[in-house]
């Protein structure tokens, strides 16, 4: 098998070069995306670098980087098949973690339901309506007789006055998220 020269070589990587445009329409036709499709015909042109100078003379190398191109989308659905399939397992085992996440919720620190009915009753109200029960922001506006931007105004209010009464109130525990929270033990010992 004859190896392109080194002047050839580089007719070659021209003729590969002029031939972009379509080389992307294709590759987009094929994968539906033209993010996608660029990224697969820069990684092509980078791997074909070093393989163009072995194309035998008669062949074509539009030919040659067309069956390059098609190898490539293959290999990218592929990819996109077994990632895809990844997260459809991953989506499926989620339900499954829904006690995990309950463990979580019971060893978040104890201490702020109590923490919050030491803020202004206004605050502690919006952030029971919002944060506890669920409720939208509109509603607690409504409930509570004031408009929806001074209810946002409240509600970010509380949420930095609470932080700043764990702060106070937790120190290093707060920092590394109230896990295995040892201050509701000390606020009963604080208390007595």
């Amino acid at each position: 098998m004859a190896t392109a020269s080194p002047d050839t070589a580089a007719e070659l990587m021209r003729t590969l070069l002029d031939n972009h445009r379509q080389f992307l329409v294709f590759l987009e036709r094929r994968t539906g995306n033209r993010a996608i499709a660029e990224d697969i015909l820069q990684e092509a042109f980078v791997r074909s670098l070093d393989k163009v100078d072995s194309i035998r003379q008669e062949e074509s190398v539009t030919a040659w980087f067309y069956r390059v191109l098609r190898n490539a989308v293959v290999d990218y659905q592929r990819r996109s098949k077994v990632a895809h399939a990844k997260l459809e397992a991953f989506a499926a085992a989620l339900p499954q973690d829904r006690l995990a996440d309950d463990d979580v919720q019971q060893a978040v620190c104890q201490c702020i339901a109590r923490l919050t009915e030491t803020l202004k009753p206004e605050y502690a109200e919006a952030l029971r309506v919002v944060e506890v029960r669920g409720e939208p922001v509109k509603d607690f506006a409504r409930s509570a007789g004031i408009s929806a931007a001074n209810a946002r105004v409240r509600l970010f209010r509380a949420r930095e006055a609470l932080r700043k009464q764990v702060l106070r109130s937790c120190g290093a525990c707060a920092t590394h998220g109230c896990i295995e929270c040892s201050c509701a033990s000390t606020h009963e010992t604080d208390d007595m």
